[in-house]
């Protein structure tokens, strides 16, 4: 068995998720990183999207909205504002959440300040209907 380290997933509300894990992998913002135990350490920023551990044949998945991550060798902390997993998909509320969003994505500009931010809450938007299963119809 690979060497565990603890991941911590944090939200302003709670700990979401204090286990020991083997692998990790998670959405930075210059791309997708994973990490394992005795990892340098590092700090990054974290953009919407899939959180996914795994300790032998065991594994979730978790959809984030952004934040950031610090990578220890025994340990990493992701520090985000949401952290959502499938089954806590409320599937009607995201689609009526989302069909807003890109609507108000739609009447921005790409160099208007906000446009990162709403296409970054569409994109945590439909990741979430895809861990739930849910159609974007």
């Amino acid at each position: 068995m690979a060497g565990v380290f603890l991941l911590e997933i944090v939200t302003p509300q709670r700990v979401v998720l204090s286990k020991e894990v083997e692998e990790v992998t998670a959405p930075g913002r210059d791309g997708e990183f994973g990490v394992l135990r005795e990892h340098t350490p590092f700090i990054t920023t974290l953009r919407p999207g899939r959180v996914v551990w795994k300790n032998g044949a065991e594994s979730e998945t978790f959809v984030v909205d952004g934040g950031f991550a610090e990578v220890w060798p025994d340990r990493t902390n992701l520090l985000v504002n949401v952290a959502v997993r499938g089954e806590d998909v409320d599937t009607d509320r995201v689609k009526e959440d989302l069909k807003e969003a890109e609507e108000k994505l739609k009447a921005l500009k790409e160099d208007d300040p906000e446009h990162r931010k709403a296409a970054e809450r569409v994109e945590f938007l439909r990741l979430q209907l895809e861990l739930a299963g849910g159609r974007l119809d």
